[in-house]
């Protein structure tokens, strides 16, 4: 997780808008180096969900990378991904540790200072701050944060000794600025389907965030 400078986020709306198949989307990813995704199917009914979510962890497992499951314990357990991210109108994560296997990384969304206060108290793995500028992909409900809560973000998160993922409105020409802010990793979505070469839009971003 602290290695993992890009989180390449497989969200299925976005890539059907693409017009990509979110199977091809996350070998893409995979081909281009991200070693770190997460599956997001907002709109998706949970049995094409647990099964698209399964046969991405199967072409995670084959190229020994991790893979997070968005939102849905249950899918990430039965799927067999390596973690499973909560917003804050899911289920806590004191509720979801007896639900997953022991190891299971456990990461959550913040939007405010306060969020983010409280999520570093919890049985968590990493914590998330967003969305740092405005973007039409993830509708978050709340203002962009900008790189100023980012910076005071990462001092609450490293005094927790989590990693602090950034998302919202992220691109390559900003990826960048944000890890110098002290985020640990960057959490794309459009931007990476962006000029229809994920795998060299991966391994653009691998290249400015050195790695």
């Amino acid at each position: 997780m602290r290695a993992a400078r890009l989180n390449a986020i497989v969200d299925v709306d976005a890539a059907a808008r693409a017009g990509w198949q979110p199977l091809d989307v996350a070998k893409a990813y995979v081909d281009g180096g991200a070693t770190f995704l997460q599956f997001r199917a907002k709109t998706m009914a949970s049995g094409p969900f647990l099964e698209m979510a399964a046969r991405v962890a199967e072409l995670t497992r084959a190229s020994a990378g991790i893979l997070i499951v968005n939102d849905r314990a249950d899918i990430a357990r039965l799927a067999g991904a390596d973690g499973v991210h909560v917003g804050q109108e899911d289920l806590a994560p004191a509720l979801i540790r007896p639900l997953v296997e022991p190891g299971c990384l456990v990461g959550r969304s913040t939007h405010t200072a306060g969020q983010l206060e409280a999520a570093c108290r919890e049985p968590i793995d990493y914590v998330a701050i967003g969305p740092v500028f405005s973007t039409a992909t993830k509708d978050t409900g709340y203002a962009a944060v900008g790189l100023d809560r980012v910076r005071a973000a990462a001092h609450v998160a490293e005094s927790a000794a989590l990693p602090l993922v950034a998302i919202g409105g992220i691109t390559l020409e900003r990826a960048r600025m944000v890890l110098d802010a002290g985020a640990s990793s960057v959490a794309v979505i459009g931007d990476l389907l962006a000029g229809g070469n994920p795998a060299g839009r991966v391994r653009e971003y691998l290249r400015a965030l050195g790695g």
